[in-house]
């Protein structure tokens, strides 16, 4: 396999998980994760994963659905199997590959444009709280 072809392999990989993982098994959308701290003032504290936000019809945003479920002594915790393979897919050393990449691709080519896709998943994560 050509290094190209092993890119545009992982590619349509993550592709597939995120595609996967943007929506519950019911079909509810799940696109824009996001945690919050299970206890208010414990800002270091373990977290609720959500999906995506739901407005209510008073105007209100409210983070919904939650990704991780149980959680109890009797029952561990779990996320559905798209979520969980697409958390699995991105695993820190993905992270470090792709934040590696980004400052490759910061300063643009040798005109210095800026790869617009490089901009997109930068403007992504910096989105995120």
């Amino acid at each position: 396999m050509t290094p190209a072809e092993e890119i545009r392999t992982a590619a349509q990989r993550l592709r597939t998980l995120a595609t996967a993982a943007s929506t519950d098994t019911d079909r509810t959308p799940t696109a824009h994760w996001h945690t919050k701290p299970c206890w208010p003032n414990d800002g270091n504290g373990p977290r609720y994963l959500y999906g995506d936000h739901l407005t209510r019809d008073d105007g209100r945003t409210i983070s919904w659905p939650l990704l991780n479920r149980g959680g109890s002594p009797q029952r561990p915790s779990y996320m559905h199997g798209q979520h969980a393979d697409y958390a699995a897919a991105m695993d820190p050393t993905v992270g470090l590959a792709l934040a590696d990449l980004l400052d490759d691709l910061a300063d643009g080519d040798d005109e210095g444009v800026v790869n617009p896709w490089a901009l997109a998943v930068a403007r992504a994560l910096n989105s995120q709280p």
